[in-house]
């Protein structure tokens, strides 16, 4: 067995090099370490060392290979190879680089900092290819100091003589020292993997992509009923704020319109606040929030989230009556609904009575059937001109192909590749304890927690009850972006939002209505890595083979 190399598998410019690079492998002891191609750099140059033998007991030798023939005429050093004829100074190179390689490993911290002494150094030439006169000599280079094709067999020997030779005065190094040069030669403090830099990259493009697909809005520009349709990650809710935005401030030859902008979610309402609050003064909707927040607007009263029967119908009429009521100047120009699949029939009346023109007012409808897992099935009672998005933007190949099925259409893919969607079988009532697990692994992979979701799709996880109850729901999903913590949440309220990295957790063990909507709303909240835990028994029924079998079930 003979000395470790460095790389292991190294590419050498000249067969020379690899050569004696093989032979000091093959000759030298295991505990012996050869180092290939060490490229160095310093204020007076870039070095390029050929070899470096590693050796405990003797020392460092700086190695400079010639093949080729090499001969010297009155001083002067000559190698001629295929390539022509050319002078040289190898004893130079190899002097020089070992200066410039012991500078640089005496100066690291590691080793300054260590009370280490200086060891043996010392650097020797090797022409594997010439002749070398046992009696040859010159006064920077003795005969011992290079080694010619005679000297090829007992090479190794020949350059564990070099150190004692050219520096006996300095101790030997030892195995730790030798493992601390090798350290020392891999740097310090190198810029480590972050998944978040990777993720940065991909959300710019689709940010870019999202933008460019907002120029269908001006075919809209002549439309006041529209009701664009896509599956999740299409855009859709991006392209709602900048509609709003757009009618707001007045552009393709339009006034200024006095709009609301209104979804369902108090977490994607609080997305949007957030967003409109960034933008300038004359881009900011007259309202942007809940159905139930506009209705509070316009003095109606608020309900026990318990009472369904308050949301569903009593407040909906109330929101009627006050509309009607409403004075010109608290009326809208436009309504734009994110996520409108949501909505029951009953919502859509007080929003179109809210309208300064009931008749012309613009109406903006941003839906995805099959994320409906609210059983409402409201549809506005006015006809609108379908629109739909057929490209995913926001989510990787990987994960959009993974909830593809599920999706309302089959979608172009142009979100950039990414990891591949990970399953993690267990049961329902462990599916929490591992998806906790998955989390911790996420986080030790390096991404940051406020990258990371855990989504539950049936009851939910502990930390969600515990940060929700007491508080202010607003307050809860501020922490969705606020917080540098892990989110965690439900199905429910994740629509039209995105995290990078989302552990879904399929905590429920049976089927129950909605569910296929609840895993593709889940699995499309991820952008970047998606980590599904659950029953696979359970999740091939939610969503059927092809879903189970993307997810290798």
């Amino acid at each position: 067995m003979g000395a470790r190399a460095l790389p292991e598998a190294p590419k050498f410019a000249t067969e020379s090099e690899r050569e004696v690079w093989q032979r000091l492998v093959d000759q030298l002891r295991p505990e012996d370490v050869v180092l290939a191609n060490v490229r160095l750099t310093d204020q007076r140059k870039d070095h390029e060392i050929d070899l470096v033998a590693l050796l405990p007991g003797a020392g460092v030798v700086v190695v400079e290979v010639k093949g080729g023939s090499v001969w010297v005429k009155d001083g002067q050093w000559t190698q001629s190879r295929g390539s022509g004829t050319k002078r040289i100074d190898p004893v130079d190179q190899a002097r020089t680089n070992l200066y410039a390689l012991r500078q640089y490993i005496e100066a690291d911290p590691r080793w300054r900092n260590s009370s280490r002494s200086r060891i043996r150094w010392g650097h020797t030439v090797v022409l594997p290819y010439s002749d070398v006169h046992d009696d040859f000599c010159m006064p920077d280079c003795p005969r011992w100091a290079v080694h010619g094709r005679d000297d090829q067999d007992d090479l190794a020997g020949r350059v564990w003589d070099i150190p004692t030779q050219q520096e006996g005065g300095h101790r030997v190094p030892d195995a730790d020292d030798v493992e601390l040069i090798i350290e020392i030669l891999r740097g310090r403090h190198l810029p480590a993997y972050d998944p978040a830099s990777v993720a940065d990259d991909r959300e710019r493009e689709a940010d870019r992509l999202t933008a460019e697909q907002a120029t269908l809005l001006k075919v809209t520009r002549l439309l006041s009923r529209v009701e664009v349709r896509g599956g999740a990650g299409s855009g859709k809710t991006v392209l709602a704020l900048t509609q709003a935005k757009e009618l707001t401030r007045g552009s393709h030859d339009r006034p200024a319109q006095r709009v609301a902008l209104v979804c369902y979610s108090i977490g994607l309402a609080e997305y949007f606040k957030r967003e409109v609050a960034l933008a300038p003064r004359k881009h900011r909707p007259a309202f942007v929030g809940t159905f139930h927040e506009l209705g509070r607007s316009w003095g109606a009263p608020d309900g026990s989230r318990e009472d369904s029967a308050f949301w569903e119908h009593e407040l909906p009429e109330t929101m009627a009556a006050l509309a009607d009521q409403l004075p010109a100047g608290q009326r809208f120009d436009s309504v734009i609904v994110d996520e409108a699949q949501d909505f029951a029939d009953l919502w859509w009346r007080p929003l179109l009575q809210s309208l300064k023109d009931e008749e012309t007012g613009g109406l903006y409808l941003y839906s995805d059937e099959n994320q409906r897992i609210f059983a409402r099935f409201g549809q506005p009672p006015v006809p609108l001109v379908p629109l739909v998005l057929d490209h995913n933007l926001r989510n990787t190949r990987q994960i959009a192909q993974s909830f593809g099925p599920l999706a309302p259409m089959r979608m172009t893919l142009r979100g950039g590749d990414g990891a591949d969607v990970r399953f993690v079988a267990t049961s329902a009532d462990d599916a929490v304890s591992a998806a906790d697990d998955e989390v911790e692994k996420l986080l030790g992979d390096g991404w940051q927690p406020q990258h990371v979701a855990l989504i539950t799709t049936g009851k939910r996880h502990p930390i969600q009850v515990e940060r929700a109850e007491g508080t202010d729901q607003r307050d809860y999903w501020r922490s969705f972006w606020e917080n540098d913590d892990v989110f965690y949440g439900h199905v429910l309220g994740c629509k039209g939002l995105e995290r990078r990295a989302v552990v879904l957790c399929v905590n429920q063990g049976e089927v129950t209505d909605r569910s296929r909507e609840r895993l593709y709303v889940g699995m499309s909240r991820a952008t970047d890595v998606l980590v599904v835990v659950g029953d696979p028994a359970v999740v091939r029924e939610m969503g059927g083979d092809q879903v189970a079998a993307r997810l290798g079930l």
